[in-house]
């Protein structure tokens, strides 16, 4: 079995039930694949909003309003006013009735979805309108965090799915992460107030003042990735950490809940034992009272 189908299937259960069930997936596949096992063991558990993303995504839901988002980009590239009013509030729409419809999901499944994981929800569906590799990644059932989007600008899928391998539609061409929209606004600031201290003569110059040096916009980008990248990279270990340490905690629940068990089931067995004992020491006092009678009776009757 392909680890994006064991995904799939995992990401549907509530999250409450999540490490359990991830536990007992991996322990029942270590003999047969041990390669899959492992890569079982270091699925994260999904934010809530994810879950019901993916819940919608499994009942084939978020089709039709994915869809909306190439005919939305087309009537913005266009400047048709009248077309881009009625697919916004068709969008608005659909948004409103999915969301709707994945809070009527979690409850269903026993997890209800607060109001703040419904804003998520709302905001990942938007998402995957506006950019068609967000729309892949949310249709494929394997969303394990909430997405977001400024317009139709590029959205940032580092880390956003249980199988990137498995989506190639989530990908643009190019495995590094895109630049945050606020991040690519502020590069392009400081690279056109860089050009203009270039050309402005200054006031004063002091004779032996050294000029400052030139500020390279591609390697402040580069520096805004790479801190990005290493910031993602650390919160996905600590919820693999916090994950590793949920399942540790399970197995020795359920360690101890079954040497309760054992326990339990030794002290039934000695408290038997001890009825037993008192019975044979009751039994065995009555034997030699009636022994003692009977002796004291044949010796009357030798008399």
């Amino acid at each position: 079995m392909e680890f994006a189908d064991v995904a799939r299937e995992l990401l549907l259960v509530a999250p409450g039930d999540f490490v359990a069930e991830r536990t007992a997936r991996q322990r029942a596949v270590r003999k047969d694949d041990r390669d899959l096992a492992a890569a079982i063991g270091k699925l994260r558990k999904p934010a809530p909003a994810a879950w019901v993303v993916d819940l919608l995504a499994h009942d084939g839901a978020l089709d039709d309003a994915v869809d909306l988002g190439p005919a939305l980009r087309k009537a913005q590239a266009d400047a048709d006013p009248a077309e881009i009013r009625t697919l916004r509030q068709q969008r608005s729409e659909a948004i409103a009735a999915l969301a709707q419809a994945g809070a009527d999901l979690a409850s269903d499944a026993g997890h209800p979805a607060t109001s703040a994981v419904l804003d998520q929800v709302r905001a990942t569906i938007a998402a995957a309108m506006a950019d068609p590799h967000a729309g892949a990644a949310v249709r494929s059932g394997l969303l394990v965090t909430p997405l977001e989007s400024v317009g139709f600008d590029a959205v940032d899928l580092d880390g956003a799915l249980a199988d990137p391998d498995a989506v190639p539609d989530a990908w643009s061409g190019s495995d590094a992460p895109p630049i945050p929209i606020t991040r690519a606004r502020g590069a392009r600031k400081a690279s056109r107030a860089s050009r203009s201290t270039e050309t402005a003569p200054p006031d004063r110059p002091e004779p032996d003042a050294e000029p400052e040096p030139e500020r390279d916009p591609a390697a402040d980008r580069k520096a805004a990735r790479q801190a990005e990248t290493a910031a993602r990279s650390e919160s996905r270990d600590a919820d693999a950490a916090l994950d590793a340490a949920e399942a540790d905690l399970e197995q020795a629940e359920e360690r101890r809940a079954d040497l309760q068990r054992e326990l339990d089931r030794v002290t039934a067995e000695i408290e038997a034992l001890e009825r037993a004992r008192d019975a044979a020491e009751a039994a065995s006092n009555d034997a030699r009272e009636l022994l003692a009678a009977a002796q004291e009776h044949r010796r009357s009757l030798g008399r």
